[in-house]
Parts: structure tokens; C-alpha cells; sequence
């Protein structure tokens, strides 16, 4: 069994290898019509008078808070989930078990506001669910498995909510795992669907918090917080319009946001950081100078596994953080007052073979959401703002 899987997982390799040599070979040839899988810029598709919320720079701030809205107040749910009792359940499971196992179209749970302690599975059978609350901060799941606890638990087994069915949109809802720092390895969220959403989402954690585990997923207008590795997994993954927190660490610990898991170089996945925040948490701030935070590290599931760990930030900012590096053993995050110089500066000490500035806006083209995730056919269908292409 296990020389098979080794097995598969080489012909898959060697078919992303001919599949990527392809498309540079086709590139170089200049044959009209076909482009090597590049992508123009998005701007000029989608007219730069978009603003950086998705909307058209012509509509005013009335009518642009009232399309932000809009994607709520038109979802007719299916099913109603109140701890109080008005709604067709007081749990969440219970909502999810109610599902039939065929529908058309998307299938629709509101979650009233609440604190629900519950773990929350989504099977890959039940795809284009939607799950939305009344805000991050008033509908809440909560969790505190973990590793330190034994048990036989694992990090993959900690979340308090796993999605596995593709086209998930998860909107207004808070994800919680309150183990703490203490307990190391703890998942508030892990995200295995294909083409999924989070819009306006917390996800909150410590190590492990959010585990971006595979397949495409896009998230935007999130608040993500945590310490080690907080975000982590082997998806396609971008975060648009983001705010990511470090918090305080164990003493013996050092922040790092992402770690990102591509064992084969030629995988399509990777972490995009697009227009967000890295922002210290307030019980961090007195120790900022003391404890190191890290942008990334590559994320091999073993020591001796070579890894092909994959991030891009861009057009995004890291204030007031720590003295670290914003990727690990690299480059050190700056404080407001020299966010473009110390950027630049402190990329240079990175000896990895793989690692390399981005320096062209075609360059970095290849990580808008358009052209990493493919995100033009599925995104805006599920009413989510997006921005496809760069910001100016």
C-alpha cells in the first residue's frame, strides 16, 4: 500500500514537471493565442476604477456599504440554528446531519448569534454549503482539542471546524480554539474544500490556528491571529484585505505566521499575502523587542523531507512588530516609520536557493487571485468582493 502511494505520488511529480516544462516551451515559441499559462494583468480586463474593496470607484459610500451587506441580506437560509430556540435547531451538528444528501444549488445555514462549543464537521459529500453568521464577533464555534492532551490526538484531529466539501463559503463567523499557548498544536479551522471562501471570519488560535490544508481557497476581510506557525497546510491559498495578529508566545517560543508545506516544487499551491496587516496583539506589545516574529518558514512535514514552501506578500505591511525576521532567518519586520527601506534591506540575507524578490508587476502578477487560484470563474459567483488582478 505504502509503495503504492510513494508510487502515485512520483507520477504525479513527473506529470507536473512535463505539464510546467510545456507551457515554458510554448511560451518561448510566441504562438498567438496561446500564452504558457501567463495572465495578463487584471486591471485591464477589469478596469482600473475598481477600488480595493471590489466595488467601482463611481458608487458612493452609501450604496458601497449596502452592496458589502447585500451578500447577507439576500441569503434565504435553508436552515436556522439559534441556541435560544427560534430557529429549526439549537446545534450546529444537528443542522449539518439535516442536510439531504441531494439539493440544487447551494444549500444555505444561518447561525444566530452565539457561542456554539461544539466540533463541526463539513464531509466532502456536501459541497457548495454556506454557513453564515451574524458577525465574527457575535456567532462563534469553539474548540480546545489538542495535542498536549494525548489522547491519540493529533493536530489534523484538533479543529474545532474541518470543511472537506468543495465550494464552502463561510461568512460573518468567529473560529475558536481556546487551548491556548500552553497546549501547543491546536486547529481553530482546516480547510480541505476546493474553491472555498471565508469572508469577514476570525480565526483564532495559537500554534496551528488556521490549517489551509489543500485545494483553493481564498480568504478576505479576515482576522487572523496566533503564534507558531498559525498558518499552515499545502493549499493555494490567498488572503486579501487581511489583518494578521501575532500574539504572545510561550518564553521559549518565537512567532512565526506561516509555514507553508509544497514538498514538490512543482505543485501550483502556496500562500498569497495580498493587501493585509501584520499587526502585534496588545499583551505582545511590551515584549515585542524581546521575542522574534517571522513572516514564514518552509513547512516540511519532516526534518529531512525536502521542502518547496511557497509565500508571496504583496502590497502588505508589517507594523510594529517584533526585532525577527519576516521570513525566518531572513529579513527583519519593520516599524511604521521604515516599512519600504527596512523591507528591502533585510531581504538580502537569504542564502536559500529557491528564494527570491519579486521585482516586476508581471512578476507579480502571477500571485493575483486571477491567475493563482483561478479565481475569475468561481469567486464573485459566491457574492464575495474580490480584487483579481494588483492593487495600484
Amino acid at each position: 500500500m505504502k509503495d503504492g502511494m510513494e508510487a502515485a505520488k512520483h507520477l504525479t511529480s513527473n506529470a507536473l514537471a512535463i505539464i510546467g516544462k510545456a507551457s515554458s516551451f510554448l511560451s518561448s515559441l510566441h504562438v498567438p493565442g496561446v500564452s504558457g499559462g501567463r495572465r495578463r494583468l487584471l486591471e485591464a480586463e477589469e478596469g482600473r476604477e475598481l477600488r480595493g474593496d471590489g466595488f467601482p470607484a463611481w458608487l458612493s459610500s452609501k450604496e458601497r456599504r449596502a452592496l458589502k451587506g447585500q451578500a447577507k441580506n439576500n441569503l434565504t437560509p435553508n436552515l436556522v440554528v439559534a441556541k435560544d430556540g427560534t430557529g429549526n435547531f439549537t446545534t450546529i451538528n444537528d443542522a449539518i446531519n439535516a442536510v439531504p444528501k441531494t439539493y440544487d444549488g447551494r444549500f444555505v445555514i444561518y447561525i444566530k448569534e452565539g457561542v456554539y462549543e461544539e466540533q463541526v464537521i463539513v464531509p466532502k459529500q456536501m459541497v457548495n454549503l454556506t454557513l453564515f453568521g451574524d458577525g465574527s464577533r457575535k456567532t462563534i464555534i469553539t474548540g480546545s482539542r489538542n495535542v498536549a492532551d494525548g489522547n491519540n490526538m493529533t493536530t489534523y484531529k484538533s479543529a474545532t471546524v474541518a470543511v472537506h466539501g468543495d465550494g464552502f463559503v463561510g461568512t460573518g463567523i468567529g473560529f475558536r480554539n481556546t487551548a491556548g499557548a500552553i497546549k501547543h498544536q491546536a486547529v481553530a479551522l482546516r480547510v480541505q474544500s476546493d474553491r472555498s471562501v471565508f469572508l469577514n471570519c476570525r480565526m483564532e488560535g495559537y500554534q496551528d490556528t488556521l490549517y489551509a490544508h489543500s485545494m483553493r481557497q481564498f480568504y478576505r476581510n479576515c482576522i487572523i491571529s496566533g503564534t507558531v506557525d498559525f498558518i499552515f497546510g499545502d493549499a493555494a491559498a490567498v488572503l486579501q484585505n487581511c489583518i494578521l495578529v501575532v500574539r504572545r508566545p510561550l518564553d521559549n517560543q518565537q512567532n512565526i505566521v506561516t509555514a507553508q508545506g509544497r514538498s514538490d516544487g512543482h505543485q501550483p499551491t502556496g500562500f498569497v499575502v495580498h493587501h493585509c496587516r501584520i499587526i502585534p496583539d496588545g499583551r505582545l506589545v511590551p515584549d515585542k523587542l524581546a521575542i522574534r516574529s517571522y513572516l514564514g518558514r518552509p513547512g516540511a512535514s519532516t526534518p529531512t523531507q525536502s521542502s518547496w514552501s511557497r509565500r508571496s506578500a504583496t502590497s502588505s505591511a508589517a507594523t510594529d512588530t517584533s526585532p525577527g525576521t519576516a521570513t525566518s532567518a531572513s529579513r527583519r519586520c519593520p516599524t511604521p516609520s521604515t516599512t519600504t527601506r527596512r523591507r528591502r534591506r533585510h531581504r538580502r540575507p537569504v542564502r536559500w536557493p529557491g528564494y527570491r524578490t519579486i521585482t516586476s508587476r508581471d512578476d507579480a502578477a502571477r500571485y493575483t487571485v486571477a491567475a493563482f487560484l483561478n479565481g475569475d470563474q468561481w469567486i464573485r459567483s459566491t457574492g464575495t468582493p474580490v480584487r483579481l488582478g494588483l492593487y495600484q
